[in-house]
């Protein structure tokens, strides 16, 4: 890491003490309050390159602001006594966010926002910290943020938390998207899968001129083969939904740091009713491509899911109607990794049934990689699967993958650790074939679909391993014979020495 990323993640950390000492103690809050200061800093960046612009070309420019001298400018307010400040902020420049229409899906969020920070040392000591971080420099403000979500160590009320960024990548280079699909995530959370899809484009779409050296030798992607379908990426390539307001502001944050401008991330239940009348593009056969790791648990409100949900598996259970959903927002042909509990592979309830018959007879299921049960912790000890599938077509063999270890200790510390199975369940996926891949015994195998119809599609990778039998040889009765005698003859020989100690 480069001496400037290690300075600026300390900044990050001193500024997170200072919000907790100041009274501000929820992590979301936080990381709301600090987003908001970073878009009223990057809206008078953006303004500022408008304007230059604009001189250059003559032509006229209708800004954000009020010219140069604005106080709701970051530039301006910026050097105001800690007291001034507080009061231009709380009262002009939430007001100004509010009227904000258009431009950015950030505006959107806007509505609703409000300055939760009172103290005006606070608030001082937040912009001088706020000004000096890069976020005008590509990856450095990704990162940066990601510093900042890393400290999100609590589960939401409805059961979503983020998924490590480790476990994204390894799901986003199963399904290996291209820069023509479109993208979505039904409940997207802080926008995780999203921002590692574009990630991954970038890293897989730079050429050996776009690839440039950072100052401690780290590879930085420019993403330069991108440029054809830069307008995809920026407005229509990807789509979040999620029904908690800050989760939204933080997601459309992350994907505007790593360089989406306008990406469309809604206020929505995707299991409700409303999906389909608001969304019907995306609700149905609208994406190529869904990443998702979707609640496992959470208030459901029955009489509000859509039928076409309910019709596909009768339950309450979020985890089932979420694999349904998916399902449903695919195109033909469309791929999905999507995380679930370890009961949705096994449970016997009809739902459970219906649903893994549904994925194997209806659809293409290709695979099932287990993952150990501390890759949530500290939020949850669940344990999980990956589930590889498309929509349409027909299961021949799946591929089912053992994962050990994932590179971290799967304590609530979750420190690296060198054992990590990920780099090998990604190349064993990539070369797999139902030939070469018969072992059973092994911690990877393909297992033919009449098999799995015969065993009530049940899924759970143990229902098909086979364990390791091995050939334990023993010496002839004769010589186990001499050796017993031997040891006794021995051991009466030490109980004479004790009887005459004695």
């Amino acid at each position: 890491m480069s001496n400037l990323m290690s300075q600026v993640k300390n900044d990050v950390d001193k500024l997170w003490t200072e919000f907790w000492t100041g009274g501000i103690t929820n992590p979301l809050t936080v990381i709301e309050q600090i987003s908001f200061l970073m878009f009223a800093r990057m809206l008078d960046v953006m303004e500022t390159t408008a304007e230059r612009k604009a001189e250059r070309t003559k032509k006229p420019f209708v800004g954000r602001f009020n010219g140069k001298d604005d106080p709701r400018r970051w530039k301006n307010f910026k050097q105001l006594p800690a007291n001034e400040m507080l009061r231009v902020v709380r009262d002009e420049v939430f007001a100004h966010f509010r009227k904000l229409n258009g431009g950015t899906t950030f505006a959107e969020y806007m509505q609703d926002a409000q300055l939760m920070i009172q103290k005006p040392n606070l608030l001082a000591s937040a912009v001088i910290m706020i000004d000096r971080l890069p976020i005008t420099e590509g990856d450095a403000k990704g990162d940066l943020y990601e510093h900042l979500l890393g400290k999100l160590t609590t589960a939401g009320i409805n059961g979503q938390f983020r998924t490590p960024r480790h476990i994204i990548r390894f799901m986003v280079e199963l399904l290996e998207p291209k820069p023509t699909d479109t993208i979505g995530d039904p409940a997207c959370g802080t926008a995780g899968f999203l921002v590692g899809a574009m990630q991954y484009l970038v890293e897989t779409h730079t050429s050996a001129k776009g690839k440039l050296k950072g100052e401690n030798g780290e590879p930085i992607y420019t993403g330069d083969l991108l440029e054809p379908y830069r307008d995809h990426i920026q407005n229509g390539m990807f789509h979040g939904f999620d029904f908690d307001a800050t989760m939204l502001r933080i997601a459309s944050m992350n994907l505007m740091l790593h360089g989406v401008d306008n990406p469309e991330i809604h206020y929505q239940d995707t299991l409700s009713n409303s999906f389909p009348e608001k969304f019907a593009k995306q609700a149905t056969g609208g994406f190529d491509v869904v990443l998702a790791n979707p609640p496992f648990k959470g208030s459901l409100d029955e009489g509000d899911v859509h039928p076409s949900l309910t019709q596909a598996v009768k339950t309450k259970k979020t985890e089932l109607l979420f694999v349904a959903l998916i399902l449903r927002m695919l195109k033909k042909g469309g791929r999905s990794a999507t995380i679930v509990p370890d009961g949705v592979l096994f449970g016997s309830s009809k739902a459970h049934t219906a649903l893994r018959t549904m994925l194997v007879k209806d659809n293409q299921l290709e695979a099932v990689i287990s993952l150990p049960s501390g890759v949530f912790k500290p939020y949850a000890g669940v344990s999980t699967a990956v589930l590889v599938f498309s929509k349409g077509g027909k299961t021949d063999h799946v591929f089912f993958y053992d994962v050990g270890a994932d590179g971290f200790s799967l304590d609530d510390k979750r420190e690296p650790v060198g054992e990590n199975d990920l780099p090998d369940a990604l190349e064993r996926w990539r070369k797999r074939s139902a030939k070469k891949d018969a072992d059973r015994t092994a911690n990877h195998f393909m297992v033919p679909v009449k098999e799995i119809e015969a065993k009530d599609f049940d899924l759970s990778l143990n229902r098909y391993k086979e364990a390791k039998h091995e050939e334990v040889t023993y010496d002839p009765p004769k010589t186990i014979l001499t050796e017993l005698r031997k040891l006794e003859s021995e051991i009466a020989k030490e109980l004479s020495e004790l009887e005459t100690m004695l």
